[in-house]
Order: C-alpha cells, then sequence, then structure tokens
C-alpha cells in the first residue's frame, strides 16, 4: 500500500533509507542546505523554499497558492510504487500540512477529520501549517473542511522536532 512518509531534515537519509521513499517533496526556508538522501535521484525531488508562517512578513517568504499548486501537481505526479517522502526542517508544521494535502489530492473521497485525526495519532507533535492547508482547501474545493479538521485536532504537543511517522493515502 503506498504512503506518505514525513521527517524532520535530521532524520531525512534514515527516513529514506528506512521506509525505501524515491520521491520526495522539500518545504524548507529558501537557502537552507538540504543534502538528497541517494535513494532520491534529483527528477524525483521538488524543492519549496518558504519559511514556516501563516502571514506575510517582512524579510520572509510566506506560502502562497504556486507552492501549494506545484505540492499538488508533484504528488499526482508520484508513481506510488514506492512511499512518497516529505520534509521540512522540524517535521511539524510544513511537511504534516504537505502530507495532509497530497493524501487528500491524490484520494478525493477521503474524509478531511477522518484523515486529520490520523493524522493526530500518528504524529502527536503535528501542527500542521494553516495557511497552506487554506490554500489547498480552496484549490482542491473542499470548502473549509480540511481547515476545519485541523482547527479540530488542534495544536500538537511540544516539541523541538517530529518523529518520521507514515500517513496513508487511503483510511
Amino acid at each position: 500500500m503506498p504512503h506518505i512518509v514525513v521527517s524532520p531534515l535530521s532524520r531525512l537519509a534514515e527516513s529514506a533509507t528506512r521506509f525505501g521513499a524515491r520521491d520526495m517533496i522539500t518545504l524548507i526556508n529558501i537557502g537552507t542546505s538540504v543534502l538528497r538522501p541517494v535513494e532520491i535521484v534529483e527528477e524525483r525531488h521538488l524543492f519549496l523554499g518558504f519559511n514556516d508562517i501563516v502571514e506575510p512578513m517582512e524579510g520572509m517568504t510566506h506560502p502562497v497558492a504556486d507552492h501549494v499548486s506545484d505540492l499538488i501537481a508533484f504528488g499526482r505526479r508520484w508513481d506510488r510504487e514506492a512511499p512518497l517522502l516529505i520534509h521540512c526542517y522540524a517535521g511539524i508544521s510544513r511537511s504534516t500540512a504537505g502530507a495532509y494535502i497530497t493524501a487528500l489530492a491524490l484520494n478525493p473521497e477521503i474524509d478531511e477529520v477522518q484523515l486529520a485525526q490520523v493524522l493526530r495519532r500518528n504524529a502527536p507533535s503535528a501542527t500542521p501549517n494553516s495557511r497552506l492547508v487554506a490554500l489547498a482547501d480552496d484549490m482542491l474545493g473542499r470548502k473549509g473542511r480540511m481547515v476545519d479538521a485541523i482547527k479540530a485536532i488542534g495544536r500538537g504537543e511540544e516539541a523541538f522536532e517530529g518523529t518520521p511517522f507514515i500517513l496513508p493515502i487511503v483510511v
């Protein structure tokens, strides 16, 4: 069964090897050095550079619709023969939002609330970036259900970084 693996940057190589990922999405600040694991070839890696913020701030790059559009398009091109690895710096906000968005984009039949509850169960520290979720909710025509589902699970447990986890694309 294909699935999405979410990881912090510090455990990227370990996660790629452990889970057998061949495709990767990086959601991290512009200019952050990311060493692509040997399992991931350049053509199967999407790098989206923006800060983990929910509204524009001076000197920072906030997530915009183009970021979410690129995320969804890359996810839809994923062949699902091996896990898709999504990471950000801490594995708590941008990457958990990216995994949630990708799973819903790939499987429109998934209930937003049910997937958000699976996300919380599998990742107690997950606090998906609300701006990314709102942009995707609009693009995917989910009529606020993604936003509401993420609000319902609330802020995750305090943590410096998350632990790698699996988010299924079928629940």
